[in-house]
């Protein structure tokens, strides 16, 4: 199990990487992160930039 931080506006998250079932572009520069069982979260970032972060830190689970 990977955790991922993802910042918000409102608060920091941290989300296991295998929970995130889609990204989708939110308001004012932000991207809602659909999680597996749960409502979606706001987060800041575009969708490639919040992508990013997520692939970035599964990688080393990859190795």
């Amino acid at each position: 199990m990977k955790f991922v931080p993802l910042p918000s506006r409102g608060g920091n998250y941290l989300v296991v990487a295998d929970n995130v079932a889609w990204l989708r572009t939110g308001e004012n520069g932000q991207t809602n992160v659909g999680m597996v069982g749960g409502a979606p979260l706001l987060v800041t970032g575009t969708i490639e930039e919040v992508a990013e972060i997520i692939i970035n830190a599964t990688k080393s689970l990859d190795a």
